[in-house]
């Protein structure tokens, strides 16, 4: 079964709620684990605070083709994606939002943390456009289909 389809069919099982939970989905046919704090759900769609997806051994990929990968096909959010940076020092690789959307002088950007091709690390952040303001995390909104299918572009090997 493809982590999609799992992060489908647990989502599809776990009852809504409208304040701030974990779900935690694995799956014996699936080397991945994806955690989900999200700040309330229903059928249909979930507000998300943090999605994160993680594997007891890294994959056998390079990091900075895995961020590449991931820039290029993350599909169901509002921004596309680029790579910023990748440290191979301190096997991590930074992907956020090519173009920040801008409302009312805030700035809102997706930012993907990879933790060599084992882990990776979903958030949302408002800042504002001024040079010197703090960001800080906000929770953002998808549809359940859009969710399951970014953690398969997210856990894709190839």
């Amino acid at each position: 079964m493809t982590l999609a389809n799992i992060v489908r069919r647990k989502l599809a099982e776990a009852k809504p709620a409208s304040s701030r939970h974990e779900l935690l989905f694995t799956d014996e046919s699936c080397p991945w684990t994806v955690h989900l704090t999200a700040e309330r759900r229903d059928e249909w769609s979930t507000v998300a605070w943090e999605f994160s997806l993680g594997r007891g051994t890294p994959f056998a990929g390079d990091l900075a083709a895995w961020a590449e990968r991931i820039a290029g096909s993350a599909s169901g959010l509002m921004e596309t994606l680029k790579v910023v940076e990748v440290d191979r020092e301190r096997n991590e690789a930074l992907v956020r939002s090519a173009e920040p959307a801008l409302r009312d002088g805030q700035l809102f950007y997706y930012e993907i943390v990879l933790q060599g091709t084992a882990g990776a690390m979903l958030r949302r952040y408002q800042g504002a456009a001024e040079v010197g303001q703090k960001r800080i995390q906000v929770p953002f909104a998808l549809t359940n289909e859009a969710l399951a299918k970014l953690a398969g572009d997210l856990a894709s090997e190839k």
